[in-house]
């Protein structure tokens, strides 16, 4: 039931995202487009016998019915796909007023039955991006942005030699009958998901690509070591651009931490080189986590920071769907990237069986996990040992 006096208050405070406020409506069409923006955010309501400039102005018995049939008709012919929403009347300064409630949909992303996508901007609403589009189908489950064809990619860009290499780990007898030529391996590479068509898909650019940024262009790695704990600082002690295939960043960008961070002498002799200040075990498994569960719809790098009093590692896209930190800690997991995650446990040391998180918890109890959803990030934080504290 929907609480009068909430929306008699919200009603005061104008328009935002998550309410919207219609004198009156006649036109199916702009229903649907508002009824679909909703849907594909947060959700809102649609208060109607609402003046834009928040004065209540009544709906007639006659409004209220015909409204009625016109919401049921466009939440299931005009919105693709359906939406079901709560339709209550309420009585605010002795006037009828119809509350629409749409929620956030759970089957984004939605369109009205010409075709068009929207999403609210503030309290008003716009068209979605291409990207966008991109990502809602991914977390909706239709596509994934790993099997996602590369365009002007073939065969040509990809490492045979590593491949075969791989194979052979993977399944020996496949790879028997590679090399026998009792198969293709165009065959091998479509049923892998590697290729589609004439083209590689993501996973096989980034897992057996000769040159995979030719393609990716922002897909590399960006490892900064700053002289200060703010990126704002003017001097860097260390500074790398990683890039190649997954395998190929992950070692690299593994080397660029342990050549920067200090080593701590704990119960060994003194002669001997210490023991990271970060355990290697939590710096490996946050690396693979970033590279393989990263947003790839997202044109943006890995970043690895570290700070005077921490190292910072930053995947593109906060956590899919439902996913909290909470969750996240639980051993709960959702696999954005499910070829890359499938295959790249044959490349990269990690079990793909999402216990990555709570590993790095084991080994580095102090660990922070930062789910940044305006800034599209998820964040590993492990804070530093400070030199008073060595040896």
């Amino acid at each position: 039931m929907i609480d009068q006096w909430n929306i008699f208050e919200k009603i005061g405070l104008g328009e935002d995202s998550h309410i919207q406020f219609k004198e009156n409506v006649f036109d199916s069409k702009s229903l649907a487009l508002e009824m679909v923006a909703f849907s594909n955010a947060d959700g809102g309501d649609i208060v109607i016998g609402v003046s834009d400039a928040g004065a209540v102005v009544g709906l007639s018995g006659a409004d209220v019915q015909r409204l009625n049939q016109l919401i049921s008709n466009v939440a299931n012919e005009n919105v693709r796909p359906p939406v079901y929403p709560l339709v209550e009347l309420l009585d605010l300064d002795s006037k009828s007023v119809l509350i629409l409630r749409v929620r956030k949909g759970s089957n984004k992303p939605y369109c009205t039955s010409g075709g068009l996508y929207v999403t609210k901007s503030g309290a008003d609403k716009r068209k979605m991006s291409p990207d966008e589009l991109k990502r809602l189908f991914a977390e909706s489950g239709n596509i994934f942005a790993d099997e996602s064809p590369v365009s002007g990619s073939d065969d040509t860009d990809f490492n045979v030699e590593y491949f075969y290499q791989f194979l052979e780990k993977k399944d020996k007898n496949v790879y028997i009958d590679l090399k026998s030529q009792r198969l293709e391996l165009r065959t091998i590479l479509s049923n892998l998901d590697l290729m589609r068509g004439e083209q590689l898909t993501l996973a096989g650019n980034l897992l057996f690509g000769l040159n995979p940024q030719r393609f990716c262009k922002s897909f590399y790695v960006q490892c900064v070591h700053f002289a200060g704990n703010t990126i704002d600082v003017d001097q860097f002690i260390g500074k790398e651009t990683v890039s190649g295939s997954l395998y190929e960043m992950y070692k690299q960008a593994l080397n660029f931490m342990k050549s920067n961070l200090r080593r701590v002498q704990g119960n060994e002799s003194f002669n001997s080189p210490g023991i990271l200040e970060i355990p290697e075990e939590s710096l490996i498994e946050a690396t693979i986590n970033a590279l393989i569960h990263r947003d790839y719809y997202i044109q943006a790098t890995v970043k690895i920071f570290i700070f005077q009093d921490r190292l910072e590692i930053i995947s593109p896209g906060r956590l899919p769907n439902s996913l909290t930190v909470e969750k996240i800690k639980n051993g709960i997991s959702i696999h954005r990237n499910p070829i890359l995650n499938s295959l790249g446990q044959y490349i990269l040391p990690y079990s793909g069986l999402g216990s990555g998180i709570r590993r790095i918890m084991r080994y580095s109890s102090t660990v922070l996990f930062v789910n940044d959803v305006e800034k599209e990030e998820f964040k590993c934080v492990f804070p530093r040992q400070s030199l008073k504290n060595e040896g």
